[in-house]
């Protein structure tokens, strides 16, 4: 922070320093939760006889829409929006491509198992009879055309909602000419509906929502000509501000702020390619977007809904087959506490069921021998059983304390909501520690027994989040390993309490020593391949943006390091550069599951330190985050984690997506083939699914 505050007076300095004028005034622009200290601000006016003018724009997104996009030439400006006018072509592009796929592959793919979604279009009178009594009993009541005049306004547009602009002729019952009406559908509506095959003539016919409103659109402006219509949906910024540094109760800020979210800037329009030129000028300008922003698509405006054909479509065999999680037999055991007393017990998840955390939980609320129980929550869902359990343990008595992150993205209500749950019944809340999102994944059970108190220690890359556990590949370690679960304990004091951080043994915690041992553990890579000893990187995570990070894994490179790295998401490094990165290994896998965890492996001289972890590789993480690093101490659970997590996604024929120099992604081996498909390799291997 203070580094920070340098830097932006620095370059206040520069500005009146080249001001022309005695007397300067400097305006400051700062995102809205950024806030200079006054007495530093004082001293600065004073020394460069300058007025300081702070202007709070907001998130970080909309300070640079207002103020670099549409406010600056400077040639920074300029190159940020060509930048971002880059962006919107490569998205633009995407975006048709997405469609192309649809209409070219998937529903043609669909047509040929007996699945067809119906467009008004292709109709018969058979289906436009029973769409009509659809429409009439089911949709039109929820309706609400608003004609646009000087009385009606241009109704509020709730994000991604489903809406139609339509054109209108003639006058209604009071002499109006309408010209242009506005229809929300409302979220209440199914998506779907699925139609009888006696009156598709195919087992499995579909109705999406949008096509029924607009196959009798007519018949919500009874004496009108409709002269044309389109769909199209807006999408606002959800970012929440909340001024950290003004708020007395996160909880209650943040309530007050989450009922905004559905009305703020819009984004991003999506528009049915029929959509007239009027029309989708008229929309563009009523939500103040640019051209850059607006999107015209083949087809609804949607894609999500067709996901609903899954729920509406009885195939088994079109889908993924069922499988039950293993668990390990030592886990069966009645005593899950002498269990992880006697060592170290991995799970693989969602190959391994995530039962034995939801019952480590369970049993810790339940035993008279527990005293306490220490958990972060990140995401967990709206009908979690760990936190019915919490409040189990805390009605039993037991000392509870739960760290909850309620700035969560997309899951705040639901964590105001348990919030006040857990209060309700004793349990201590906290917030963790403002500026920083936690998101570090533990649970710390402290337990009496005839030697004394002994503690219990769950840490995991995923979140507690029983329903996320069998879709996310996610690794989980119970342990009561006395220098891990003492570090955890010391985590939950530095969330909970105030004083300086105390030294961890084990684990690596940010923004604290994280980003440095990282940075440490490539370095000596690098120097141990300098000398002409092996040296060896895999690391496999969600996204790689830090770019310190990036530069020290081209340096570990141009040394001869080889590294594999795994990134499901954004990756920012660019392999197999000439002089720069020829070393290096990106590939991406994409199936079944969502590929999770974060794993950190380096081969240390032949000490092969391994780290499993809550952090991606980005600056969100390293520094702005508080998140956790623990390593394996079992050698056979490492190269558990090895095997499994690492080297089973690196075998040649493995079916993944490869980085090329340039930044484009290539196939590799097929896809959903049991052969190729790593994935498919951990379920015979960990469930003996054949």
């Amino acid at each position: 922070m203070q580094k920070f505050v340098r830097r932006t007076l620095c370059a206040a300095a520069l500005f009146a320093a080249a001001a022309a004028s005695a007397h300067t005034e400097v305006k400051l622009a700062v995102t809205g939760s950024y806030s200079l200290p006054a007495e530093v601000l004082a001293k600065f006016e004073k020394n460069h006889d300058a007025k300081v003018t702070v202007i709070k724009m907001g998130s970080g997104n909309e300070m640079v829409n207002r103020l670099i996009l549409t406010r600056s030439n400077s040639p920074l400006a300029a190159g940020a929006r060509h930048s971002i006018g880059n962006l919107a072509a490569s998205a633009r592009e995407l975006v048709e491509r997405q469609y192309r796929v649809l209409k070219h592959d998937l529903l043609p793919a669909l047509r040929e198992e007996g699945v067809q979604i119906f467009f008004p279009a292709d109709w018969t009178e058979p289906l436009r009879a029973w769409a009509h009594e659809v429409f009439m009993r089911e949709i039109e009541p929820l309706l609400t055309p608003i004609a646009l005049d000087p009385a009606h306004p241009f109704p509020r547009i709730s994000s991604k909602t489903l809406n139609f602009a339509v054109e209108l002729d003639g006058r209604d019952a009071f002499g109006r000419r309408p010209g242009l009406a506005i229809v929300q559908a409302p979220r209440v509506l199914p998506q779907a509906f699925r139609v009888p095959p006696e009156v598709t003539g195919v087992p499995h016919g579909i109705l999406l929502l949008s096509s029924v409103i607009k196959g009798f659109m007519n018949e919500l402006f009874p004496g009108l000509t409709v002269k044309s219509q389109c769909s199209f949906r807006l999408t606002r910024n959800s970012d929440l501000f909340v001024d950290e540094e003004e708020m007395t109760n996160l909880r209650s800020a943040l309530s007050d702020e989450l009922g905004q979210r559905p009305w703020g800037h819009g984004v991003r329009l999506e528009m049915t390619a029929d959509t007239g030129s009027e029309v989708s000028e008229r929309l563009r300008k009523e939500f103040d977007l640019d051209e850059d922003d607006c999107y015209f698509v083949d087809g609804s405006v949607n894609l999500g809904r067709y996901t609903k054909v899954i729920e509406l479509v009885e195939r088994p065999d079109l889908l993924f087959p069922p499988f039950t999680p293993s668990q390990p037999a030592s886990l069966q055991k009645k005593d899950l506490f002498s269990v992880i007393a006697a060592g170290d017990v991995l799970l693989h998840h969602p190959y391994e069921s995530f039962h034995p955390v939801m019952d480590f939980l369970r049993s810790a609320a339940r035993d008279p021998q527990v005293v306490s129980i220490k958990q972060t929550i990140y995401r967990t869902g709206a009908d979690s059983v760990l936190m019915e359990s919490l409040m189990e343990a805390a009605r039993a008595g037991k000392e509870v304390t739960v760290v909850l992150e309620l700035m969560a993205r997309f899951d705040e209500e639901t964590n105001i909501n348990w919030a006040a749950k857990l209060e309700e019944v004793g349990v201590h809340v906290v917030y963790g520690v403002v500026g920083h999102k936690t998101h570090a994944k533990l649970a710390l059970v402290l337990r009496r027994e005839p030697e004394g108190l002994r503690r219990y220690a769950h840490l995991g890359t995923g979140n507690y989040h029983p329903r996320t556990a069998r879709l996310y590949e996610d690794f989980g370690l119970f342990t009561a390993n006395e220098e891990i679960c003492s570090d955890v304990h010391e985590v939950f004091r530095r969330l909970t309490g105030l004083g300086t951080a105390g030294g961890l043994k084990a684990l690596l915690q940010a923004p604290f020593r994280l980003h440095g041992t990282i940075l440490q553990a490539i370095q000596r890579e690098t120097e141990a391949a300098q000398a002409g000893r092996k040296a060896r990187i895999i690391a496999k995570m969600n996204a790689l943006l830090e770019e310190r990070i990036i530069e020290a894994l081209y340096e570990a490179s141009c040394a001869g390091v080889q590294i594999d790295l795994i990134v499901r998401g954004v990756c920012a490094l660019r392999p197999g550069i000439p002089g720069l990165s020829e070393n290096i290994r990106v590939s991406s896998v994409v199936g079944r599951f969502l590929e999770h965890s974060r794993i950190y492996y380096f081969w240390g001289d032949g000490k092969e330190p391994l780290w499993l972890a809550s952090a991606d590789w980005m600056e969100r993480n390293f520094f702005r985050r508080v998140e956790v690093a623990f390593p394996l101490r079992d050698s056979t659970l490492k190269r558990r984690v090895l095997e499994e997590g690492l080297l089973n996604y690196l075998q040649p024929d493995t079916a993944a997506w490869h980085m090329d120099s340039a930044g484009n992604y290539r196939l590799g081996g097929e896809l959903l083939s049991p052969e190729h498909d790593a994935q498919q390799r951990l379920l015979r291997k960990l469930t003996g699914r054949d």
